[in-house]
């Protein structure tokens, strides 16, 4: 039996329903807003490739390494993608990664809302021990917002991975342990219920 289960995970701001082939339209709309594919220091499909990546994050959630998910903003709208990757069921351990956002989402409720769902989910449901988050060193848009999630870094994987264009990828590795959910949570409910806007 596979873990995690796939599952639809809904707040007030977003909701996270298994990636399927029906959602290609609106996944390939949402990543044209904002040419997010141009950014040298991640890998976001282009809207030509994107039944390429749905394949792609498919055939690895059968392979039992991701659990893909589709991001629907709070109109219903698909506003990008996200998933438990790098499953690692005996440890129960999973990396929340592979996210993008449509450019119109950027900077709104929506990517805190999606972290507390899947966090939750992770933690309370799956029993993690702890969920990781990687992002490249360039990346300061990322390593910002997993900060503010409350995600202490691990460390750096020098010269960890080839880029796309050839250039060596300095990982840095943050988490989230099972003792620090509590406080995790109480700070991503306030962010987005409590906090004046």
């Amino acid at each position: 039996m596979p873990w995690p289960d796939p599952v639809t995970l809904r707040g007030g701001h977003a909701r996270l329903e298994p990636l399927s082939h029906q959602h290609l339209d609106g996944l390939t709309d949402a990543v044209k807003d904002g040419e997010l594919h141009k950014l040298w220091y991640t890998a976001i499909p282009t809207a030509e490739n994107m039944t390429k990546e749905i394949d792609r994050r498919l055939g690895l959630q059968k392979s039992g390494s991701m659990l893909p998910f589709t991001v629907f903003d709070a109109d219903g709208q698909i506003a990008g993608m996200t998933t438990y990757m790098n499953i690692d069921a005996g440890n129960r351990r999973v990396e929340i990664g592979s996210t993008w956002y449509a450019k119109r989402v950027q900077r709104s409720p929506l990517n805190t809302q999606c972290k507390l769902l899947l966090l939750t989910h992770a933690f309370e449901t799956l029993n993690c021990i702890a969920v990781e988050f990687r992002t490249h060193f360039f990346n300061h848009q990322s390593r910002r917002a997993i900060e503010r999630l409350g995600a202490k870094q691990d460390g750096v994987l020098r010269s960890h991975q080839v880029a796309p264009n050839g250039t060596l990828r300095d990982t840095v590795v943050y988490s989230i342990t099972a003792a620090e959910w509590p406080t995790v949570k109480a700070h991503l409910t306030y962010q987005l219920n409590d906090k004046p806007r």
